[in-house]
């Protein structure tokens, strides 16, 4: 198992300098494929013309178009600066990559299209994010049916070799791993999480889950942590930074996206506030 095939939407933000560098150490592990395509929002002929006509409707697809072109120049640039060659096709030793200017407009075009890929990257969304970005991510969680890698506000100088699993008990939970298995098989150190009182929901324990692992070839460790006051999401984090960690793989929204609107939960507060790259699925 591996990971072969990486996407990356790419969008004109500051918090882009980190997704292609986290992108990058993944694909360095695997010798990966790492695709982009220009993220942008899908014009409403409707709504165009609401504003101004055909008019308006020809500037938004023209601006549509120079921002495309501006993306990827700037995916280009970063894949030259770090003496990553263009695919050229048939089989390669190293990372490679490609750009794709067919992609639809629309955040769906992440789920739609990551489905082909083995994992989608995008910077973890914090106060500057757009809409657009926020629904990306979504797509490409509720919609892919595979991960996505969120890279935090600065690069790591490494990913995936000391791997903390939050194990909730749930079905997100059990995707997530699953999805992480190339990198756990290959992490120097893996740890199995268990917060005491928690959010979790009815499943196998922590302790059954490190034996799942173990019969992959995983010598994982286990850990405890009582919250203290804390949230789940907080306890998580503070685990993770506890004993250097460089990835955690977590299931997401194992509670319903308007429960955590309402109530706050444990993927809401890992997706604002998570300080290295999270391995995240549905």
């Amino acid at each position: 198992m591996s990971m072969k095939a990486i996407l990356i939407p790419i969008e004109p933000q500051d918090s882009m300098g980190s997704t292609l560098q986290t992108a990058l150490l993944l694909a360095r592990r695997f010798g990966s494929y790492m695709e982009g395509f220009a993220l942008q929002t899908r014009i409403s002929e409707a709504i165009a013309v609401d504003v101004g006509g055909s008019v308006a409707l020809d500037s938004f697809r023209e601006e549509n178009l120079e921002e495309a072109k501006r993306t990827k120049a700037m995916f280009e640039s970063f894949m030259s600066q770090q003496g990553i060659p263009k695919f050229s096709g048939g089989s390669q030793s190293g990372p490679s990559y490609g750009w794709n200017d067919d992609v639809p407009e629309g955040e769906g075009s992440v789920g739609s299209y990551g489905r082909v890929f083995d994992v989608t990257v995008l910077s973890r969304p914090d106060s500057n994010s757009s809409g657009l970005h926020h629904r990306a991510l979504e797509s490409g969680l509720f919609e892919g049916g595979r991960p996505v890698l969120l890279s935090p506000p600065k690069a790591p100088p490494q990913i995936g070799t000391n791997i903390m699993v939050h194990w909730n008990c749930s079905t997100e939970q059990a995707r997530a791993t699953a999805f992480a298995m190339p990198l756990l098989q290959q992490a120097q150190r893996v740890t199995v999480l268990h917060v005491v009182g928690g959010q979790a929901v009815p499943g196998p324990s922590a302790e059954q889950a490190m034996a799942y692992l173990r019969h992959n070839g995983i010598a994982a460790e286990p850990m405890t942590v009582n919250l203290e006051g804390r949230s789940t999401g907080e306890a998580v984090l503070a685990a993770a930074e506890a004993v250097g960690c460089d990835l955690l793989v977590k299931g997401a929204y194992t509670q319903s996206r308007l429960r955590q609107m309402v109530f706050g939960g444990t993927t809401r507060h890992i997706l604002g506030n998570a300080m290295l790259p999270v391995l995240m699925a549905h």
